[in-house]
């Protein structure tokens, strides 16, 4: 009888000791390989071109070429591909574009060590797989009012510091209009102040810094 084909694994990540410690887990079971490792999403489409692995762990965050852009360029070659995306944190946004982006499964790194064997088996068979936590954050946001563009645009700015007077320059608008704006983000994201609708922003994933 011939051996059970092994699921083979990329691991992207531009964090060495992590992509130490999924190697580990990954080289502790009999029915999986770690064939390819990138450090950000240009070595990520390069190596899936050359290993074509069963299932991708992909971040979000990484240098040169984000995991989202990672994603829609190597799904644009390979639809089949399957990912999974790693994260540090449960950011709304960040979900709904990784899941538009064609993602299989959503983790959560400090869950690595208990669920990350169990999800590439399951993303292996064609299942998805979501963490009830990020699930209940989707849906409770799914019903709200979502920032325009232009509010994001608000958002980031005074992320950056600017004053009203500042954000106005730089938009072009009237101050009047960023305030208006202002008005609009906090009661969309219901947040106290300006620093509470930042903060609120860079958690959700709407903006980063």
């Amino acid at each position: 009888m011939s051996e059970p084909r092994l699921i083979r694994v990329l691991s992207v990540d531009d964090h060495p000791l992590l992509r130490e410690g999924i190697a580990a887990l990954v080289a502790s079971q009999p029915d999986m390989e770690l064939v390819a490792e990138a450090a950000n999403g240009r070595e990520a489409v390069e190596q899936f071109r050359k290993h074509r692995p069963d299932v991708t762990l992909m971040d979000l965050q990484m240098p040169e070429m984000s995991g989202i852009d990672a994603m829609g360029a190597i799904r644009a070659e390979f639809p089949e591909a399957r990912i999974v995306v790693l994260t540090t944190y449960a950011g709304d946004v960040q979900v709904m574009r990784a899941l538009k982006g064609g993602a299989r499964a959503y983790l959560l790194k400090g869950l690595l060590r208990k669920e990350l064997l169990e999800t590439i088996r399951a993303v292996h068979a064609g299942l998805r797989r979501m963490p009830p936590e990020i699930a209940a954050e989707i849906a409770e946001h799914a019903t709200g009012d979502s920032l325009t563009s232009r509010e994001i645009d608000v958002l980031r700015l005074i992320a950056g510091g600017n004053a009203n007077k500042e954000i106005a320059a730089q938009l072009s608008i009237t101050e009047e209009t960023v305030k208006g704006h202002v008005k609009n983000i906090l009661s969309k994201l219901g947040a106290n102040d300006r620093t509470h609708a930042v903060t609120i922003g860079l958690k959700r994933g709407i903006i980063d810094l």
